[in-house]
């Protein structure tokens, strides 16, 4: 089932074929604003600031955001946010099923005993 298009908002998970997240990437313009609040069921959020100004509010703390900020959000954390800044505000949202993290890079990446090449 196809979701329609969210003007400003691609989401990755069926164009990549991602099997443990959704990501996003989203464009929110001048004086834009998602106008409700939302929370999720089971969806941890991570949003990564890449360029613009805004704000971001999460259970009504309100937290002025710019490129390179980066907020993780609970299921449960009442989440909105706005572009209060001049052009437009861009961001990564990565949404996976909280607790679900079993491994990490220490954990779960694995060096190869293989020489890098590459070809010319």
């Amino acid at each position: 089932m196809s979701k329609d298009p969210i003007p400003g908002k691609l989401f990755l998970k069926d164009k990549l074929g991602l099997t443990g997240m959704e990501v996003s990437l989203n464009q929110l313009p001048e004086g834009g604003s998602v106008p409700f609040y939302h929370t999720h069921r089971e969806n941890e959020e991570l949003y990564l600031f890449i360029g613009g100004q805004g704000q971001f509010q999460v259970d009504g703390q309100i937290v002025d955001v710019k490129e390179g900020t980066a907020i993780r959000v609970s299921a449960e954390g009442e989440r909105t946010l706005r572009n209060n800044g001049t052009g437009d505000l861009y961001f990564i949202v990565i949404q996976v099923q909280a607790g679900s993290l079993r491994q990490w890079v220490q954990t779960d990446g694995v060096i190869l005993d293989k020489p890098v090449t590459w070809q010319e």
